[in-house]
């Protein structure tokens, strides 16, 4: 799998477009629609992944999905995201095309957030849940400190290898944040 990456906003969220055999899947279009857009010509959109509802990993949704009839895969527990393709994901494991996937509710930062584990090729993307030696934050609505702790627990079952790919920032891996992030000391 070809895993690319464009910043997109005013707060540099991290929209990923997943390829293999010309067939992508989009995880959090947040803004900039046009540059998504042309990055997509060519190229088949099978669906689109969104860890969580805030606006700077959503603002681009609706402009593709006027473009692109696809599903929208994303854990719609507060009814924010509106479209006829919407597939409210549940903890298990998803298959679209050759791209296998397990759902992981991982709560703290907003009570909608899920990580997209990406099992064959190793990698997870955490939305504003994991970043490299951080988590998010769990002073916004519909955030909760103690889901957070509760996330942080089941993450640390997963393999260290695991390549992560957060809503901002840097790539890292899970084994380097069991063992240099202060947040999962706790």
């Amino acid at each position: 799998m070809n895993i690319s990456k464009e910043v997109v906003g005013v707060y540099s969220e991290n929209c990923y477009f997943l390829e293999k055999n010309n067939e992508v899947i989009i995880i959090d279009p947040g803004d900039e629609s046009e540059k998504l857009l042309k990055k997509l010509e060519g190229k088949r959109l099978l669906a689109i992944l969104i860890t969580h509802a805030h606006f700077d990993h959503v603002g681009a949704l609706y402009d593709i999905l006027d473009k692109y009839n696809v599903p929208v895969y994303y854990n719609n527990i507060n009814n924010e995201i509106k479209c006829n393709n919407l597939i409210n994901v549940e903890e298990k494991e998803y298959e679209i095309s050759s791209f296998k996937f397990k759902v992981i509710y991982t709560k703290g930062h907003r009570n909608d957030l899920c990580s997209f584990y990406f099992y064959e090729d190793n990698v997870m993307f955490t939305g504003d849940f994991l970043f490299y030696l951080s988590v998010g934050r769990c002073d916004l609505e519909y955030a909760d400190k103690d889901e957070m702790i509760n996330s942080i627990s089941k993450i640390k079952e997963y393999n260290d290898d695991i390549v992560v790919y957060p809503g901002h920032s840097s790539k890292t891996t899970l084994g380097f944040e069991k063992k240099y992030n202060k947040f999962f000391k706790i």
